[in-house]
């Protein structure tokens, strides 16, 4: 069974700079897919190409078998809500929704009567004569999400929609927009740079680099089972240090900053002796003690700096010529402070191995 969306072998150049560079994605209806990176790593850039407002240099796009070679955006039946929301000043809340409806030869009664629908879906009932000037931000955006959504598209594109919102209104419409995708079980491809967004958000994340994939996987595997070391790195906070495989079979490292590690052998790549490796400890698999935990593997360290955060603290401390990040609860940093001596602690399941 084809993929409900295919993206296959895509590539864009901007003259001699190669801007996405093999670009294979398959989607499948309904999913959630969130496209992150940092600016400029080509996922804005593959957004536009499915939308329609950008040419890829080679590759195919379809969706459900069908391509999209040579259609324009209006063509492609699919829905786009920008950052800047893109509202007509002049038209309602109304009017703007009711606008790709109209487009489409839809009756001005019927196509009022869906706008009304979508507006009441997104929480806007009752805000259907205000003109945007007359909106929030948050408003806006729902009016936007609204337009993107009256016609049934076949596919919903957001490129970076939230940016422009404050941290808390940004953290209720990502809950919004998940609730509203899941309802209405549309297709859709969401830009972001926000990690945590991306998280909360996506069925899978698609992570980018340098006009390249460098994983997609759900949320959880592509924090804890990073394929490459940017992943892990650009995921959340890390700490990644150098090793080399001892022993494959037993799950044993040497590491120059901790000594023998002994890791989980269970869903790691294929590993061999004498293999250069990284491996990854999240910062919250670390526990701070004053004396070793006798459950735990240890290693000293010196507290170089406090990151209080209220509810969690960020310890960044040394050892030898390395830094080790440690998340602790709050009211546990009340006891430590810069220059204190102290161990760190993990167990072998904390330790998840990535290849050179």
């Amino acid at each position: 069974m084809k993929p409900y969306l295919q993206l296959s072998g895509v590539n864009k150049a901007f003259g001699d700079f190669v801007a996405l560079d093999d670009i294979n994605l398959d989607v499948e209806k309904g999913e959630f897919v969130t496209f992150l990176g940092p600016s400029g790593s080509g996922k804005t850039t593959t957004l536009m190409i499915i939308a329609g407002f950008e040419d890829a240099t080679h590759g195919a796009i379809t969706i459900e078998g069908q391509s999209l070679a040579g259609l324009a955006p209006q063509e492609r039946n699919i829905g786009i809500v920008f950052q800047n929301y893109a509202l007509f000043p002049h038209k309602t809340a109304e009017e703007n929704v009711f606008f790709p409806l109209q487009m489409r030869g839809v009756k001005k009664a019927e196509g009022l009567r869906k706008a009304a629908e979508m507006l009441e879906l997104v929480g806007l009932e009752g805000f259907a004569h205000r003109y945007p000037k007359e909106l929030s931000g948050g408003q806006q955006q729902r009016v936007a999400l609204a337009r993107a959504l009256v016609f049934e598209p076949d596919l919903l594109l957001l490129d970076e929609p939230l940016g422009a919102l404050d941290k808390n209104l940004r953290e209720a419409m990502q809950i919004e927009i998940k609730r509203i995708q899941k309802r209405l079980g549309v297709t859709t491809i969401f830009v972001t740079h926000d990690q945590t967004e991306a998280m909360s958000m996506s069925d899978r994340i698609v992570v980018f680099s340098d006009g390249t994939i460098e994983q997609a996987a759900p949320p959880l595997d592509v924090y804890h089972k990073p394929t490459t070391r940017f992943v892990a790195d650009f995921i959340g906070e890390s700490n990644l240090l150098d090793a080399t495989i001892r022993s494959a079979d037993e799950g044993l490292a040497d590491c120059p900053i901790l000594g023998q590690v002994a890791y989980r052998t269970e869903g790691q790549p294929r590993l061999h002796d004498g293999q250069e490796v990284a491996l990854l400890i999240r910062p919250e698999h670390l526990k701070l003690s004053r004396k070793p935990l006798e459950e735990c593997r240890h290693a000293s360290m010196t507290v170089e700096t406090i990151v209080n955060y209220g509810d969690n603290a960020l310890v960044i401390g040394r050892k030898d010529t390395a830094q080790i990040r440690v998340r602790v609860p709050g009211a546990d940093v009340v006891t430590l402070e810069e220059g204190d001596e102290c161990h760190v602690n993990w167990t072998d399941h904390a330790v998840f191995v990535l290849e050179h």
